[in-house]
């Protein structure tokens, strides 16, 4: 009886997964839109111990050593991006990619307009729900974090960083759009760098924000469909015309 029902709970999880996607493709195919159906992981820490980055060590492409961290044997290694875990994972910028999907399993989806559609939006917090977007030859990772920054109240938080320095970041803008029941909700900004912590980002604000009764608008049966889209900084081709 434990076995059939361990296997019936799954062939039922994979029949919830099998249709939200089916929802968000009859919704968004007509837009022409990937979408992406993403599971919520449960995060295995939320202390910031590798955010104490000063701005000239971001701008050159390297992470200052944590306190924790008796000796650094190359200046030129990252530790691990992934806000999810604590994760001993150090390793050039240009790997990093390589490291989130292959060791956390991180999808990846490709294309100019995208839709990130973050299932069981119920669950307490904290919870995260990332993905990777390939676009204009850079990569990017999409976090979304459920998170009570007050006790009690839990909020959404969701931002776009760059697989890259801060230097390359700044010739990206990114929007993040949610649209339903003849609403609409659009944050667009300059997306931040990997290397200045998702963490930081989050406890700054400098992302969407989105408490639980504004969330509940814009989800469907405890799903919430986000539309990505990523140009470039129209700013500095300006400038260059300057």
């Amino acid at each position: 009886m434990l076995f059939f029902t361990q296997c019936f709970g799954a062939v039922l999880d994979l029949i919830h997964l099998r249709f939200q996607h089916y929802k968000a493709k009859r919704v968004f195919s007509a837009a022409g839109q990937l979408v992406c159906v993403v599971n919520p992981t449960h995060s295995l820490k939320y202390a910031p111990t590798r955010c104490a980055a000063t701005q000239a060590s971001t701008e050159q492409g390297i992470l200052p050593p944590c306190h924790h961290h008796e000796a650094v044997h190359d200046p030129q290694l990252v530790p691990c991006t992934c806000p999810l875990f604590s994760c001993p994972w150090e390793g050039h910028l240009e790997v990093v990619v390589s490291h989130l999907r292959q060791t956390h399993r991180i999808n990846i989806l490709q294309g100019a307009e995208i839709v990130f559609l973050a299932t069981d939006m119920h669950l307490p917090a904290p919870t995260d729900w990332i993905i990777m977007h390939s676009c204009l030859g850079h990569q990017f990772l999409l976090v979304l974090r459920k998170q009570e920054k007050y006790e009690g109240h839990p909020q959404f938080f969701a931002t776009m960083m760059l697989i890259g320095t801060p230097t390359q970041a700044n010739n990206f803008t990114y929007r993040l759009e949610l649209n339903r029941n003849q609403r609409r909700l659009k944050w667009e900004a300059t997306p931040r760098s990997i290397l200045e912590c998702v963490d930081s980002v989050i406890s700054d604000g400098d992302c969407l924000v989105l408490n639980t009764s504004l969330a509940q608008l814009f989800s469907d049966n405890g799903s919430l469909a986000i539309g990505i889209a990523i140009t470039t900084s129209k700013v500095h081709s300006s400038e260059a015309e300057m």
